[in-house]
């Protein structure tokens, strides 16, 4: 029986408390913490690099699931995995050469995750499934949080869960944008692995319980 993760994103967090909010999504049934690496060049905003999640891996008990929107990652594979990732995606837009960046990313230990955007059809990854440990479907405009769900995500999961049962690899399927308990279910039904939440976790009234209630809605197990 797989697993299922809940990875909340650090990018809807107060990031004047980072340390408290950090301490909430170490106490809570989440699985990973989720981090948005934005350059202002393959998205239209800027978040943070290497030295922020080096800080946030002395803080966190939870895997670092580090999402790299930025061009030509291929330069910085290495030092997010220094700095402390534990799975690195990359976008399948982003890389001219995906091949090889996936199996750079493999070489330093990290699990290796592809992004796709919205509008990236499921059988580009057709010669390289067999290679990844993680696709994160887009489910949403990459760049900002807080955007609504983009509903089209869903027959794309399971057109991607089907091609990952014929070729019998264990790749996960993370989702990623617009995520919370309206859709949560739908999501797990279709074929998805691992929900990252944002806005839908730190904006609750209650987070903790908000996490814990995606993990019962798809009757997940929770990791020790």
């Amino acid at each position: 029986m797989r697993h299922h993760f809940i990875a909340p994103s650090l990018l809807a967090a107060d990031f004047t408390k980072l340390q408290a909010e950090i301490d909430l999504v170490n106490d809570s049934d989440a699985d990973w913490l989720h981090l948005d690496v934005m350059d202002g060049r393959f998205v239209p905003n800027i978040t943070f690099g290497m030295l922020i999640v080096e800080a946030i891996r002395k803080m966190c008990k939870k895997p670092l699931d580090v999402h790299l929107m930025i061009v030509e990652p291929e330069k910085y594979v290495e030092r997010f995995r220094d700095a402390g990732a534990d799975v690195i995606s990359v976008h399948y837009e982003a890389c001219d050469h995906l091949h090889r960046v996936v199996h750079q990313i493999k070489a330093t230990g990290a699990k290796a995750g592809v992004a796709l955007n919205p509008h990236t059809p499921i059988h580009l990854l057709e010669d390289l499934i067999e290679d990844i440990d993680l696709v994160c479907v887009m489910s949403v405009n990459p760049g900002f949080g807080g955007q609504k769900f983009i509903y089209q995500t869903i027959p794309k999961i399971r057109k991607l869960k089907e091609l990952i049962t014929t070729r019998n690899t264990r790749t996960l399927i993370e989702i990623d944008g617009g995520v919370g308990l309206q859709n949560a279910e739908s999501l797990l039904q279709a074929g998805a692995d691992v929900l990252v939440a944002g806005n839908s976790v730190f904006s609750a009234s209650d987070p903790k319980a908000t996490i814990r209630q995606m993990k019962e809605i798809g009757k997940l197990e929770i990791l020790v």
